[in-house]
């Protein structure tokens, strides 16, 4: 995106806004989404955290990643019934621009999974797609067969790194 602070832009990031909402309601599943899924292509991603701002973030890129790899639950607006597990740096540093043209960097690890969301969505704008990055097919599974084999929870859920390794041996 050359110009964050355009008309085009706000326009865009509404677009987004409005997808994700809708998407929310229909699934409950969904913090994020990138331009291209909507058939934009532009390197904008917007996210919508629990208890948290509406975040638009334009032209992010990781510029720094952790040594050290999670293997987490995925899934995607792209494909909406299939869920997998893929493999993330556990923290990243993303610089990207705001929609006033100010230019940010965020460090982001394990709190709300931040650093799985922002890997998931920069992905998309790079044409990279969650089930490029599973870890084996034996954990691709229907949406049903998730629910059924953790029940209550949702994929990059919002639970403490016990919860989450006793998660991480399931399979579906």
């Amino acid at each position: 995106m050359e110009d964050p602070t355009a008309h085009e832009t706000r326009v865009l990031v509404q677009h987004l806004a409005d997808t994700l909402a809708h998407w929310r309601s229909v699934t409950g599943y969904g913090r994020g989404i990138a331009a291209p899924q909507l058939g934009e292509l532009q390197r904008v991603i917007f996210l919508q955290l629990r208890r948290s701002e509406p975040w638009p973030l334009i032209n992010p890129e990781i510029v720094e990643s952790s040594q050290e790899k999670i293997v987490v639950w995925d899934a995607c607006l792209s494909f909406l019934s299939i869920f997998m597990q893929v493999e993330r740096h556990r923290r990243v540093t993303v610089r990207y621009e705001s929609l006033q043209g100010e230019t940010r960097e965020v460090v982001a690890g394990d709190e709300r999974n931040l650093s799985e969301l922002l890997q998931h969505e920069i992905d998309h704008l790079d044409g990279i797609l969650a089930i490029d990055r599973v870890v084996d097919v034996k954990t691709i599974c229907t949406r049903e067969e998730f629910e059924k084999t953790l029940p209550g929870h949702e994929p990059v859920c919002g639970c403490s790194r016990s919860h989450q390794k006793r998660v991480l041996s399931l399979g579906c």
